[in-house]
């Protein structure tokens, strides 16, 4: 038996489609069970999401990038079924505008990377996609794209210590913030 990629999305007519698939039957079985369960706690707790985008074709990433809807000129970890996309849902419709941090808040919690700190919240990134969702670290992917890893269903992003460690490595320190100091003076007698 290979990977839910090579069994599944290989074979499934949508493989080479252009238009965006919001289907999570797409996304390969544990990071489904996670989507599921991360939207539905956020209605629980009075958020309407919506999935939005599971599965991406490389001729849809370079429409997106051509169209400057991404910054990304080849698909990622969506073409690998283990990325999603979720946004707020307003009248049914798609909105990009809400609470997102909860979604970041969320998808920790549940074992999933969140797009708006890439699972390193004390990190200045240089790309932040806050509506989006994978289950691999950053350091990860190229495994995943090289067809040299691909994660077991017991796999939690934040269990792979090494990984999420060599990611901080790369990656700049945010600043500390700066504590601002009283202008006053004290007059000596």
């Amino acid at each position: 038996m290979g990977t839910f990629y090579a069994d599944v999305i290989e074979k499934d007519a949508r493989f080479a489609s252009s238009g965006r698939i919001g289907d999570p039957v797409l996304l390969e079985p544990m990071t489904r069970q996670l989507v599921e369960h991360l939207v539905s706690a956020a209605r629980q707790m009075g958020i309407e999401v919506m999935i939005y985008e599971t599965y991406r074709s490389p001729d849809r990433q370079t429409e997106r990038f051509n169209s400057g809807a991404s910054k990304l000129r080849t698909v990622g970890v969506h073409h690998y079924d283990l990325a999603c996309d979720i946004v707020r849902s307003v009248g049914g419709e798609p909105c990009w505008k809400g609470d997102f941090p909860s979604l970041g808040q969320l998808a920790q919690s549940g074992g999933l990377i969140w797009g708006g700190d890439w699972g390193a919240p004390t990190l200045t990134h240089s790309f932040v996609d806050s509506v989006h969702v994978q289950r691999c670290t950053i350091a990860r992917q190229g495994e995943v794209f090289a067809g040299s890893w691909y994660p077991d269903e017991t796999y939690n992003p934040y269990d792979d210590l090494q990984h999420l460690f060599d990611a901080a490595r790369k990656q700049p320190a945010k600043p500390a913030a700066r504590v601002r100091r009283s202008q006053t003076t004290s007059k000596q007698a």
